[in-house]
């Protein structure tokens, strides 16, 4: 089927998926592009002073809402006068140095940890994917090995026997949360100096600034692999939605260890990390397809919040309600099912909108078989997806979710960003930190990418958001 949208056989025309065509290539006119757009071209992030402020911020914040939460009933404590400040900062390095000291207990958890899920990915059967062709190799694809569902389920069983046993009880983890977090950190900047040094050591740096601090932070590696890890996508899936979903589990454990029930609202967040992790295992083979794969490269940006800023920011509500009674934060029955609706009525848009774009890229590499993971939600394969055939060479969905909204899984993630924080309702402003920051992520990467997709696709891109009006909310934004 070919519609056309008027105009000579060289304009714009809207098209089903046809299964038997051939494979995309990419346009001389789209390399000539894609030249351009793996060149340095602009700071981001208010450049080095910017970088370096965040690499110096992040850590800071990290610890004063940690403290704020456990120590000061989830109140934002400051210094009252001038004279208060140095007594004030005293205080809250005294928490640090006595309570979040990386000891020599959290590094064996957390490197615990890394060894495990590194072995995991290296030895466990996976389903092998074909990811998308990368410009700066020459247009050819990587092989990716996805076994994070095994490794998953492999994880589950290792760490309930370890707790069934008292071998390693699952409640150390909320316990020992700001000395795990130290560990976290330092993680974060080791890897990604380390890697920076590597790679221009062995010269495989590309996209560089000129600038030290900048490239680190936004990287000098695209691809960087260990035997058959990819450690960019290993890092994304194994190393921070691991620890929320154990976060989250830690906190109930320590729940029924203190009252002997696990309330409605740690139910919720133990269900909302498990979704959420569990949709990253089951769709791997959908991760090689996105921007962050063949363009983002691994630098501090996507390093330290990996290993450090997704699991200890964005549980904050797992940890005010593991330090504070349950009768601050419960709801009405109503409340509780309004609540969980919104968490699987989101959870539904982002998991099939993501399968869907996904599934879309690889038909148009001829992939038509679909690897079938627990669970595989209606709706997640468009069967005859229209599309825009653009000059590029690409292809821009307007079929499923992406009809009506340029980035529908945006939202529906950022919707269960604030259910993470609205479980423990007004107690506390600090477990919103998570969905505050993730819409500021949000709305920079939008700007950034309707960006680079403007330059990379000219009026066909005009032409696209003519169709798909909304960036957001189709009919509001």
């Amino acid at each position: 089927m070919v519609q056309s949208y008027g105009g000579t056989a060289n304009e714009l025309r809207q098209r089903s998926v046809d299964a038997s065509a051939k494979p995309l290539t990419t346009t001389n006119e789209g390399r000539k592009v894609d030249q351009l757009l793996d060149e340095h071209q602009t700071y981001e992030f208010g450049g080095p002073a910017g970088v370096t402020a965040m690499m110096i911020g992040f850590p800071i914040l990290m610890y004063y809402l940690w403290i704020c939460l456990w120590f000061y009933d989830g109140k934002l404590v400051y210094p009252t006068s001038v004279q208060d400040i140095v007594p004030f900062l005293e205080n809250m390095w005294a928490h640090v140095r006595d309570d979040a000291s990386p000891n020599a207990y959290a590094w064996k958890v957390y490197t615990g940890l890394v060894v495990y899920q590194l072995f995991l990915a290296w030895v466990m059967p996976g389903y092998q994917q074909e990811g998308l062709p990368v410009p700066s190799l020459g247009y050819k694809t990587l092989t990716y090995n996805c076994n994070a569902l095994y490794s998953l389920y492999a994880t589950m069983l290792t760490a309930a026997a370890l707790h069934y046993y008292h071998i390693f009880r699952l409640t150390e983890i909320i316990d020992h949360y700001g000395h795990i977090m130290s560990v976290a950190m330092i993680y974060g900047f080791v890897v990604s100096f380390g890697m920076y040094f590597i790679t221009v050591a062995t010269g495989n740096e590309m996209r560089m600034s000129g600038s030290f601090i900048y490239d680190v932070f936004m990287g000098a590696c695209l691809n960087p692999r260990i035997g058959p890890v990819d450690l960019k996508m290993w890092a994304e899936v194994r190393i921070p939605w691991v620890i929320v979903f154990f976060l989250a589990v830690s906190g109930g454990c320590h729940q029924y260890e203190q009252y002997g029930y696990v309330t409605p609202n740690m139910a919720f967040m133990i269900l909302a990390t498990w979704l959420y992790l569990n949709a990253c295992a089951k769709g791997e083979e959908c991760i090689p397809q996105t921007w962050d794969m063949y363009h983002e490269k691994w630098g501090f940006m996507v390093i330290f919040w990996n290993f450090a800023g997704v699991p200890f920011t964005y549980v904050y509500s797992v940890v005010y309600m593991a330090s504070h009674d349950p009768s601050n934060y419960q709801f009405s029955t109503p409340t509780y099912v309004v609540l969980f609706t919104t968490l699987l009525t989101a959870y539904y848009i982002w998991d099939t909108s993501m399968s869907q774009k996904s599934r879309f890229k690889m038909q148009t590499q001829g992939i038509t078989t679909f690897r079938n993971t627990f669970p595989q939600l209606p709706g997640g394969t468009l069967k005859k997806p229209e599309f825009i055939q653009t000059a590029h060479g690409n292809r821009l969905l307007i079929s499923g979710w992406w009809r009506y909204s340029r980035k529908p899984n945006y939202v529906a993630d950022w919707t269960m960003s604030f259910c993470w924080g609205a479980v423990i309702g007004g107690a506390t402003i600090i477990p919103y930190f998570y969905s505050v920051f993730f819409i500021t992520v949000l709305i920079h990467r939008c700007g950034r990418d309707f960006e680079r997709c403007s330059i990379k696709y000219g009026k066909d891109w005009e032409q696209y958001c003519s169709i798909v009006k909304y960036k957001f909310i189709p009919g509001i934004y």
